[in-house]
């Protein structure tokens, strides 16, 4: 095993570093979407803390990433945690306008750092995969990865709040990124995937439409007219 900072430490980091970029898009469009019903002065608290307490749990699940992935059902039913977690973000983003009741900095950090952990199932095998199979010290791989993961995923977040702000609809698009990242985890848990990868697209558009639907129904109030 090599020490840190040789060649293959850096290598093996450098891999991780990428599958950060690519896949942490759609957490920082969470975070942005939960901080959103916060009043402004606590934003970046928010963010700061949520994915502050969600990098310590990205670690701790990252040693024991293969174990739990082994479980039947583990994506199954984070998918459809992260589901229900979308279509609540924008059914309060539209009551937050209507009551001015703003969500409370502690539910907000609650929120990122339990959706960040199901979104993060992907990246967390991932990161456990490079280092496990990188001849460099894992743990030392493991920890500098997440850790740099944090101000990208904030950057991120904030350049999506900031359109959010100037661009209300656009958390409709939040919204639908996160259902279709919800479909891609029910469809790829092992023990669902046989059945429902040849529905995968279906699945998608169904969950992506549910959300939507559910978010303008709860948000502008639709409902059947009572005498």
């Amino acid at each position: 095993m090599t020490t840190i900072f040789s060649a293959d430490w850096l290598i093996a980091l450098s891999s991780i570093l990428l599958i950060d970029l690519a896949m942490s898009g759609d957490n920082a469009i969470l975070i942005a979407l939960v901080c959103k019903n916060l009043p402004a002065k606590y934003r970046f608290k928010a963010m700061i803390i949520g994915c502050a307490g969600a990098i310590i749990i990205r670690v701790i699940f990252t040693i024991f990433a293969i174990k739990i992935l082994s479980i039947a059902f583990v994506q199954f039913l984070g998918g459809l945690l992260l589901l229900y977690i979308a279509a609540n973000l924008l059914t309060a983003h539209k009551h937050q306008t209507k009551s001015n009741a703003p969500a409370t900095l502690l539910s907000a950090v609650k929120t990122i750092m339990f959706a960040d952990l199901i979104m993060s199932v992907d990246n967390i095998l991932s990161m456990a995969g490079v280092a496990s199979t990188a001849n460099a010290d894992e743990w030392s791989l493991i920890i500098c990865g997440v850790l740099i993961s944090l101000p990208i995923i904030i950057c991120g977040a904030n350049f999506f709040l900031i359109i959010l702000e100037k661009f209300p609809v656009v958390i409709y698009a939040g919204g639908a990124v996160l259902a279709f990242t919800a479909a891609k985890m029910v469809t790829n848990d092992k023990m669902t995937a046989a059945c429902l990868s040849p529905f995968k697209t279906y699945i998608e558009i169904i969950f992506v439409i549910a959300v939507l639907l559910w978010g303008i129904i709860k948000s502008y109030g639709i409902s059947p007219q009572h005498k």
